[in-house]
């Protein structure tokens, strides 16, 4: 929709102000995080005595002008698709707010020319992204995870003084409990200690405790083997009480609490699958190897933790203002950040509390150590096929994978999927059976009492002879309770490439674009009609997420006659050899080799999965094998 012709007007922003209207905006239901900006047309749309509703009547009795008539059938478009939105009619919705863009875009007018087109044409898209954002997190098995608050978001500033109580069971503590951190009671540490002995800083100490038992042997591991205090573990308790979807106000997310450019620095990916802040093993090793390099920095472990909530450079800055390396000196003069004055009290506290719980009244059964079957599924997968497969639930699956931000795997061949320990022989066996082009939109499904091939066909919006088909069952053959089926589901969003559109901001290249999303920087050239390697500030940039148009998906190749031949191209960002159209000539057969997929061989002959299995009947039901002739025709 978004093609080459939006770029030139998508990063005029508008300069008018919004107007304001008389009527509630509407939008996505209460509670969502997206509030869309409303579609505002300036007057002669509006009457002065019903300014709250819209007027499509002429004002004049001469002909309307061709921009006149073109905002007309913007407006109602995109009424319409507000009134499609609220009733849940996302695909109507969506068509609706479509063909308004390709109304502006198609009219042939310079948007440019006329303020109101262009201010149209801002608020139109914004608008838009704004609904397509919050459906989309409401939609099937791209849907992103919720994150959790972060504990340290949750604590506030202590002012009052401590229980003089608490100073001697601290300090007796420090004599009978072995701690590889240097540990001090002190006023601040005392009044974090009390905030703890509430019923809210109990809550927090509680919840962090029991999750600790799932990573704590990991975590100790890798602190082991990067040379680092074990107790820096409770840093872990106070960032995110071991929670990996965690995320601060700040944005810093997972159980370390990583900014994301601080991850980058050290290894972490974020994508638009996933994010590995939120991997509990590299996000550990991530941080170990951070807090190696600050302590190498500080020489303190105490400046080291400063460092880590406020950055190297601001506990730098205050050490050269004052000539002092001592935190307990710079926080009485008062030259670091207020978060960071408490964020080291808060750890000693929590330190103290978390090595003998017992001695100040917490009794806490820890989650056991979480076990894995690591394995390598080699394609995009949805998560409720998986759990379908194996039986087990996708809250289990999450739990497992907490750095995957979607139901669905990313494209990634060397993407390691954690499944219950045990599973993984059962994941293999049975995942064969279902081609794996088809992970992301097919289905397993065990017969429950009263179920027919006619209800699982209306439940999945497939067929009973699809289903039967794919099965091996005759056409009137009965279910049986308990039987499990592979229900070879419509293709969806989800299997074509949901549409995004994504505006560009500050700092955006097609190289970061491509790689949140992870598709390539050829495929967002494509898409958008882009020829240099440059894109401007406020461009709104169509982009498929699964790397494919579903034009291509939905495309059904009928001829079986000639096809167009191929010549070799590399693609620069790839480095793979894809096949460009030429003349026409007679199908091609491709031999399959090692390695190859129905994916990697209609990317490299620019055709589609869904072509080569019509074209390739032996396909339909079983995977592909290595010497499997296939035929290629319908290549673009």
């Amino acid at each position: 929709m978004l093609t080459a012709a939006s770029l030139a007007v998508a990063g005029c922003e508008p300069t008018a102000k919004r107007q304001v209207q008389s009527r509630p905006p509407a939008g996505p239901p209460p509670g969502s995080e997206v509030t869309p900006a409303r579609l505002d047309l300036p007057l002669p749309l509006r009457t002065r005595d019903h300014p709250g509703e819209w007027w499509q009547a002429s004002l004049a009795p001469e002909p309307r002008s061709a921009v006149e008539i073109l905002l007309e059938k913007v407006d109602a478009s995109f009424r319409s698709g507000e009134e499609n939105y609220r009733t849940g009619h996302l695909e109507k919705a969506r068509h609706d707010f479509d063909r308004a863009v390709d109304w502006l875009l198609g009219s042939g007018i310079d948007l440019r020319s006329d303020p109101r087109l262009e201010q149209l044409f801002g608020r139109t898209v914004t608008a838009i992204h704004s609904y397509e954002v919050q459906a989309f997190r409401e939609g099937d098995g791209f849907a992103e995870q919720k994150p959790q608050p972060a504990p340290l978001d949750e604590i506030p500033e202590i002012s009052l003084p401590a229980d003089p109580r608490l100073k001697e069971r601290a300090e007796a503590e420090l004599l009978t409990v072995p701690h590889d951190l240097p540990l001090t009671v002190n006023e601040q540490v005392l009044a974090y200690l009390d905030f703890f002995q509430t019923p809210r800083g109990r809550a927090i100490v509680e919840r962090g405790l029991q999750r600790a038992g799932r990573y704590r042997s990991l975590i100790a591991r890798i602190l082991r083997e990067e040379g680092l205090p074990l107790d820096l573990l409770y840093l872990a308790q106070a960032e995110s009480a071991f929670q990996p979807a965690s995320l601060s106000r700040a944005g810093a997310r997972g159980i370390w609490q990583f900014m994301a450019g601080r991850a980058r620095e050290y290894g972490l990916r974020r994508s638009w699958w996933l994010d590995e802040r939120q991997d509990p093993e590299k996000s550990t090793r991530a941080a170990a190897r951070h807090l190696r390099d600050l302590y190498a920095m500080f020489g303190d472990w105490y400046l080291v933790m400063a460092a880590y909530n406020s950055g190297p450079a601001t506990v730098a800055k205050a050490i050269e203002r004052t000539g002092y390396a001592d935190f307990w000196e710079l926080y009485r003069r008062k030259v670091l950040p207020r978060e960071t004055k408490n964020y080291v009290p808060i750890i000693l506290a929590l330190t103290l509390i978390c090595k003998d719980p017992a001695r100040y009244g917490i009794e806490v059964t820890p989650d056991a150590p979480v076990q894995v079957d690591s394995v390598k599924p080699g394609h995009p997968i949805d998560l409720r096929l998986v759990a379908e497969t194996i039986d087990t639930s996708v809250d289990v699956l999450r739990s497992l994978n907490p750095q995957l931000l979607r139901l669905v795997t990313p494209p990634d061949p060397e993407f390691r999927l954690a499944l219950p320990a045990g599973t993984a022989e059962r994941f293999f066996a049975e995942i064969a059976e279902v081609p794996p082009e088809k992970w992301v939109s097919w289905r397993r499904h065990r017969i429950s009492p009263g179920e027919t091939l006619g209800t699982l066909a209306k439940k999945y919006r497939t067929t009973a002879q699809a289903i039967a088909e794919v099965n091996g069952l005759g056409a009137k053959q009965p279910v049986q309770v308990g039987q499990k089926l592979i229900i070879p589901a419509a293709p969806s969003e989800t299997a074509q490439g949901k549409l995004l559109r994504h505006r560009v901001r500050r700092g955006d290249t097609l190289a970061s674009i491509a790689e949140q999303f992870s598709v390539t920087v050829a495929d967002l050239k494509r898409w958008n009609g882009i020829r240099g390697d440059r894109v401007s500030r406020g461009a709104v940039l169509r982009v498929y997420p699964a790397g494919r148009h579903p034009a291509s998906a939905n495309s059904r190749s009928r001829n079986t006659g000639p096809s167009r031949s191929a010549s070799a191209e590399t693609n620069p960002d790839t480095g793979r050899t894809v096949a460009r159209p030429g003349k026409m000539e007679k199908a091609v057969i491709h031999q399959v080799k090692p390695g190859e997929t129905l994916w990697s061989i209609a990317r490299n002959y620019g055709t589609s999965v869904e072509e080569l299995r019509t074209a390739n009947g032996f396909l339909v039901g079983r995977a592909l094998q290595v010497g499997d002739q296939v035929r290629i025709v319908g290549r673009r």
